[in-house]
Parts: C-alpha cells; structure tokens; sequence
C-alpha cells in the first residue's frame, strides 16, 4: 500500500495509542477509505512493532466508531456518524463550561487574568502550532482551577476525533477559538458561571460545525460522496 508524505511524517511507534493515532491519520487523510480493510501485516511493518499495538489500537478504534471488526475477516474502516461528531463537541462543551462554573466556585485567584492573557495570545498569532498549545493552556487552567478529579477523567476518556494539529487541519476553527475565548474571558471576568457555560457550549458547537465540514469534504461522514 503505498502512504503520502502526510502518514509518512508520522516516526515509528510502539504503544497501542500511537498506533490508534497513526491509523486515525490515515482514515483522515483519505489513505484508508470507509469500506475498506486495515492491512495490520502491513501497518505493523511501517511502524516496526508487532501486531499487538495494532490489534490494540484497533480495539479502541471499535469502541470509538472508526473501524468495525469482524470475527475471521478483519477490521474494516467505518463512515462516521455526523450526527455522533456534533455530540463529541457538545459533550466537551458542557464538560468544560461545567469546569468553569466550578473553577468560578472555587475563587482561584489570578484565574481571570491569566485566561485573559491566553486569549489575546491566541488573538495575536497565526501559528498553528502556537495556537493549539496556548488553546490547550487556556482549557488546562479551567480544569486546573476547577480542582476536581472526575472532570479530568471525563475528558481523558474524550479522544479528540481530528488526528493531529486541530488547527491546521480544521482552519476555520481558528476564528471559532478566538471568538468563543473571548466570551468566556468576558464571562468570567463578571464572574458569571452560567454565561461561561453557555459560550463554552456555543463555542464548541462551532468547532463540531468544523469537524462535520472537514470530514464531509473529506468523504468520511455517512452518505458522503468521496472527493
């Protein structure tokens, strides 16, 4: 099977993870199409490991609607439910405005003015790289400041469905970043838990409204004609 430079980018990994994430890259960038069967012989040989990581790998990629796997047959790539991509955002919306709410509750002080400086940061650059990782600081310091264990567990258990930087691969949800941001620093800033929620839910909803244009451009939702 022969791999684009975008999969080849990828370095050789030895975890089930790593190899979940390789494979979800490959159904992204269209190397591996709805319908068709993952090759484990092969993917195990371009990532050097064994077929253990890969049959991990495919496990977790079952329970999370990517691939199907058929006893004696394999594993066969799965179009995506769009409507299961709207709620994957959702949920991280209500999740994470639920954070802010307690985080709000919890009187951490500097909170405010530290997601305001986020923020403008965000405004500030172009960079994907950049972006993602001042994005995942601002969303870290609710979570952090909402001091409360179970949060952290619910999102771990939330893979993220975009394999790679959110914001290259999903450029319109740069400016759906920076707009929904900004509310929730100005909602928090009047210490108003249940605006932060709502803007975290709204912005949220915005990035699913990405993901669902991207994958069906891509030909990966149900009923999507492939490009």
């Amino acid at each position: 099977m022969a791999r684009t430079s975008s999969a080849q980018r990828f370095v050789r990994r030895s975890s089930g993870n790593d190899a979940a994430l390789y494979i979800r890259r490959l159904i992204f960038d269209g190397e591996l199409q709805p319908g068709e069967r993952v090759p484990q012989d092969e993917l195990a040989h371009e990532l050097g490991v064994s077929r253990i990581p890969i049959r991990e790998a495919l496990i977790a990629l079952e329970n999370s609607g990517w691939v199907t796997i058929e006893l004696h047959r394999g594993a066969f790539v799965n179009a995506l439910d769009e409507q299961a991509v709207r709620d994957h955002y959702e949920l991280f919306g209500l999740v994470y405005g639920f954070a802010a709410k307690r985080a709000l509750a919890r009187r951490s002080p500097g909170l405010q003015d530290e997601l305001a400086k986020l923020a403008d940061a965000i405004n500030h650059t172009d960079d994907p790289e950049e972006l993602e990782s001042l994005a995942i600081s601002f969303h870290a310091a609710i979570t952090g400041a909402a001091r409360s264990p179970r949060i952290n567990v619910v999102l771990r258990a939330m893979s993220g469905l975009v394999p790679g930087n959110f914001f290259e691969l999903v450029p319109a949800a740069i400016e759906g970043e920076r707009r929904g941001l900004t509310a929730i620093v100005r909602a928090m800033k009047r210490r108003d838990g249940d605006r932060a929620a709502t803007e975290y839910l709204r912005m949220m909803r915005r990035q699913g409204d990405n993901v669902v244009t991207v994958l069906r451009e891509r030909g990966l939702l149900e009923g999507a004609a492939s490009g």
